[in-house]
């Protein structure tokens, strides 16, 4: 019933409302006295029926936003003893407009529409009051004073009909402001989800081929150190490269969480061997075949496609491969590029809906505009995906 308002807001309310009290009751008085019109119901002075009928007025003036169901119902109230102590319309009266314009602009839809119905109501009954009651038109409603009747209903309904409408334009101008403000944050926290979406996986494909690799040269040197220390010499040299790369792309990772402007440099395809040189030393018997080749330079978001698809599905093949041959093939279609990773694995360690690793893949190969599988077959895990190139440069 009520609205949450600011303590100012209530303030500025009451102070409008007693300044109108202030300004209106003198005002009200000295029309009545001159009219000669005197107060009906047994009240035989003015100043006091003036006084009680812009009081019920400037409380529903201000009421208006606190709560314009309320201030509808006050207005009327209000009305209702100036029509019952037979006084003209008077200044006192400007406080419906103030409490029409609040039920279109602030009410609910029971006062919004409350408030409509009132404006016509409202208009009907001054005509109505002004013709038949006691204040302009003697001896009725008649055919003389049917155009007249027609003038006031039109005038009084045009009068609250704007005020009404006026309230209603504010209300809709304010729900389109909000509507847009909402669409925005929606759309901004869109854009940061998705951003945290490639972070995160960006991150995935950092970590967990770097540790996989890391792993891998770990347990080898474990068990070369007693019988060959050079190979374990070897290992921790490339743990610590490995380390390093990875340590570098994190530290990349984590300035774009602080500074989403920095994106800084990503993995290229003259990359690549840097990566198949990582597998191989974690103990892989890694086989590229690249036929044929690209024909130019591909669009960066392509290498970097590519080699993202090429890191996890590498990972993957160390972290569930059985040992055998990893085989790596790419094909440079002038419009597309085919990939397909492919090494033995258990049928226990291939994820029946895919892990992480696999959504993260599918998730790059469709923002790149194309398609990945990845399934077991005969044996075997296979990853392929292909993706669109355009125009190499």
């Amino acid at each position: 019933m009520f609205r949450s308002l600011k303590p100012y807001q209530i303030v500025v309310d009451v102070v409008v409302a007693v300044l109108f009290f202030l300004v209106a009751w003198p005002i009200e008085t000295l029309v009545v006295a001159r009219t000669g019109l005197e107060p009906s119901f047994g009240l035989a002075i003015p100043f006091v029926g003036a006084g009680a009928v812009v009081a019920v007025f400037a409380a529903a003036l201000a009421l208006r936003r606190l709560s314009p169901g309320l201030a509808l119902a006050v207005a009327w109230a209000g009305a209702i003893v100036q029509m019952g102590l037979g006084r003209p319309p008077s200044i006192a009266d400007v406080a419906i407009f103030g409490v029409l314009y609040a039920t279109a602009a602030y009410g609910s839809s029971r006062v919004y529409w409350a408030g409509f119905g009132s404006a016509l109501v409202g208009a009907l009954v001054i005509t109505l009051y002004l013709t038949v009651g006691p204040v302009f038109v003697q001896g009725g409603l008649s055919w003389q004073n049917l155009p007249l009747a027609l003038v006031m209903l039109v005038a009084a309904a045009f009068a609250l009909g704007l005020s009404w409408t006026i309230g209603a334009l504010v209300r809709t101008a304010v729900r389109a402001r909000e509507n847009r403000q909402a669409q925005e944050r929606a759309e901004a926290e869109a854009v940061v989800e998705q951003e945290r979406v490639r972070i995160a996986r960006d991150m995935h494909d950092v970590v967990a081929h770097s540790l996989a690799v890391v792993i891998a040269q770990a347990d080898g040197a474990r068990y070369a150190a007693a019988s060959d220390p050079a190979v374990a010499t070897a290992a921790l040299g490339t743990i610590s490269t490995t380390a390093r790369s990875a340590l570098a792309d994190v530290r990349l990772l984590l300035t774009q969480l602080r500074h989403s402007q920095a994106d800084g440099p990503q993995p290229r395809l003259a990359d690549l061997e840097g990566l198949y040189a990582q597998v191989r030393a974690a103990g892989a018997d890694l086989r590229i075949d690249v036929d044929p080749t690209p024909p130019g330079e591909p669009p960066a978001g392509v290498q970097l496609a590519v080699y993202r698809i090429l890191q996890e599905a590498l990972t993957n093949a160390l972290r569930h491969g059985e040992g055998g041959p990893v085989d790596v093939r790419l094909a440079w279609h002038p419009d597309r590029v085919d990939l397909e990773v492919g090494n033995p694995a258990p049928a226990a360690a291939v994820p029946a809906t895919g892990g992480h690793g696999v959504i993260g893949m599918r998730e790059r190969a469709q923002l790149a505009g194309g398609t990945l599988t990845a399934a077991a077959e005969g044996g075997r895990f296979a990853v392929r995906a292909s993706l669109p190139i355009g125009t190499a440069s």
